[in-house]
């Protein structure tokens, strides 16, 4: 009898989030492993992984052009982390619905031209995260809407090897992945949004994990959490109120400071980044589907609390952003021809303008989120 109530208390919180979130399509994945480098993956047509890079003077393989076909038929969209120098793993789900793992090791693509299979069975796109160098932690929802974890400690994958089980987290989400974010060596905070409306988050101390505890939700959530640090024991969190505003609420030094509203009338869930401490940069789509832009300076928002820069485009997927050095973003966006576009902060401009992008062509598929 319960199960049957928690089933009819999600497909009633997941209906409400169709209607009102209009089930977003994503951009995939990047990472950056270095000052001036850029990685890029899109899920193409065909169900294929494509990788396009930055090196810091060109684009590979080409501006406009092809992409480097990785291969794999994959749901969703792929998850790309960084824990050093030239290294890069790739997590994606599979048709069976479990994880696979790609890598490369700084000359090559592992294990080979395929991928290893990491078992289970999950809703959507993995979560990954590094806190230290040779250290990965993934998360997935699985059937049973419950949080579950798997981890590479530098020797081996726990709990129990790279094809066994994952460790559950519990939980109930209404998102398909969870948001993770990591403010320090061994510390890890997973969010949530649960199936009444509100934002759950659990987090590891490196110890232990502690139990799921709401922190509210503002005036209500209809999208995914998202989170950034930029210091120790700082947390920033946004989401999309039933208002159609972006909403904020921040953890520092150990209480969460309240739920805020930052205006606006958005599509999707935002993306935020961070370059440096006490700095924000918010990106979020607009109602007629171009990007508008905010940004926390350390003493107040701008271009105010309840305003925001418009940075144009037409495009069809909440943007992803990636910081890889002080005073530089470089955004991304999938235009409505489906096709990857980007801009850029230098540190005293946008590029190519405020309100121009270049493309990098490519005709990229979107998950549902």
């Amino acid at each position: 009898m319960t199960s049957n109530i928690v089933n009819v208390q999600y497909l009633v919180a997941r209906l409400y989030r169709i209607v009102t979130y209009l089930n977003p399509p994503s951009l995939s994945s990047m990472t950056s492993w270095g000052p001036d480098r850029l990685d890029l993956f899109v899920t193409g047509t065909d169900s294929s992984l494509y990788h396009k890079w930055w090196n810091g003077s060109a684009w590979g393989p080409s501006v406009a052009g092809a992409w480097e076909n990785l291969t794999g038929g994959i749901q969703f969209d792929p998850e790309a982390v960084s824990w050093g120098p030239n290294r890069l793993d790739i997590f994606v789900n599979g048709y069976d619905s479990a994880i696979y793992h790609k890598y490369w090791d700084g000359k090559k693509w592992g294990p080979g031209s395929g991928y290893e299979r990491m078992a289970g069975t999950c809703m959507g796109k993995p979560t990954a995260v590094c806190w230290a160098s040779n250290r990965i932690d993934v998360f997935v929802i699985g059937t049973d809407r419950s949080v579950y974890h798997k981890y590479w400690d530098g020797a081996s994958w726990g709990p129990s090897g790279l094809d066994g089980d994952w460790e559950d987290l519990g939980g109930q989400s209404v998102d398909d992945n969870p948001t993770v974010v990591s403010w320090g060596p061994d510390r890890l905070d997973i969010f949530i949004t649960g199936l009444d409306s509100s934002i759950y988050v659990k987090s590891w101390d490196g110890t232990s994990w502690s139990k799921w505890s709401s922190v509210g939700s503002g005036n209500g959530v209809v999208s995914q959490p998202k989170a950034v640090c930029w210091g120790p024991g700082r947390i920033d969190l946004f989401a999309k109120g039933t208002d159609s505003a972006l909403w904020h609420n921040w953890y520092d030094q150990g209480s969460w400071g309240g739920w805020e509203s930052l205006g606006g009338k958005v599509l999707y869930e935002p993306e935020v980044v961070s370059w440096a401490k006490d700095r924000l940069d918010i990106f979020v789509v607009g109602t007629d589907g171009a990007i508008y832009h905010k940004w926390w300076d350390g003493r107040r928002w701008g271009p105010s609390k309840l305003d925001y820069e418009r940075q144009g485009g037409k495009v069809k997927a909440k943007p992803k952003a990636v910081c890889w050095g002080p005073n530089r973003i470089d955004l991304f966006v999938i235009g409505t021809d489906y096709a990857v576009y980007h801009k850029w902060w230098n540190g005293n401009s946008w590029g190519p303008s405020l309100t121009d992008y270049e493309t990098l062509g490519g005709i990229a598929t979107s998950s549902v989120a």
